[in-house]
């Protein structure tokens, strides 16, 4: 990922298979990220088709998203920006 001081919207995963959408700042490390407005994504269905369909088409119907909240993560393993579509679907945050 290239820096920016830009705030865009990511998915970030982390080392203990947790799945994680929110506003970053900056270089994102491997070992510790800043979010706002943080959401926990807790259950995906097959139709997202994965991770990547979660930052590409955001949580589809099905899913299982919480609440936002600033928070810090650690363990980064995975970081990827959200289309415009996707973040409109993680703002709306889906929990059937």
């Amino acid at each position: 990922m290239t820096e920016t001081n830009t705030e865009r919207a990511v998915v970030i995963c982390t080392k203990d298979r947790g799945v994680f959408f929110g506003y970053v700042t900056g270089a994102v490390g491997r070992s510790k990220v800043k979010l706002r407005a943080g959401r926990n994504c807790i259950y995906w269905p097959a139709e997202c088709r994965g991770v990547v369909g979660l930052a590409a088409k955001g949580p589809l119907q099905g899913s299982k998203v919480g609440p936002a909240a600033d928070m810090e993560l650690f363990g980064i393993t995975a970081v990827l920006d959200c289309s415009d579509d996707a973040t409109a679907l993680w703002e709306a945050e889906p929990w059937a």
